[in-house]
């Protein structure tokens, strides 16, 4: 996926963690285009647009006000014009229910957000660079959990 440029999204109600987001983005070296959203409403409204290009890929953290992402998530599945974004969730919760949860409403991999920039950087670009034509058609319970 890396040979052309990458259309992400991040969904994400603090600020901080947005703009660390982004920090580690425009360091891994592969061609990217960010476009952040503050919540799942955002988001939805957003994709929606008939006009715009949809992510290629969307970190979707689970923790946010008034549409949480597993809201936001299930929205997204649900609808036939959507559901084949490939999503992120990326959370700081390690609640096996959020796992699972998340796991059985379509998500793609669940990535705990790491506390240390360098790993955020390092998990990051393994995701950028996965091939996700194919790591779509073997998800299973066993690679959905990202490990560093």
């Amino acid at each position: 996926m890396i040979e052309k440029n990458l259309n992400i999204a991040l969904v994400d109600d603090d600020n901080d963690d947005r703009t660390l987001f982004e920090l580690a983005i425009s360091r891994i070296g592969i061609p990217s285009q960010l476009k952040m959203f503050k919540s799942g409403i955002e988001l939805i409204t957003y994709i929606r647009d008939p006009a715009i290009r949809r992510p290629d890929l969307l970190f979707l953290d689970l923790n946010m006000p008034n549409m949480d992402g597993l809201e936001c998530l299930k929205e997204i599945k649900q609808d036939p014009g959507l559901r084949d974004i490939t999503v992120i969730i990326y959370s700081t919760s390690c609640s096996e229910k959020d796992i699972e949860a998340t796991f059985l409403e379509g998500a793609n991999i669940y990535l705990n957000k790491p506390s240390d920039f360098n790993d955020l950087k390092k998990a990051l670009k393994r995701i950028l660079a996965l091939d996700w034509q194919y790591q779509n058609s073997t998800l299973n319970r066993d690679n959905f959990l990202f490990r560093l």
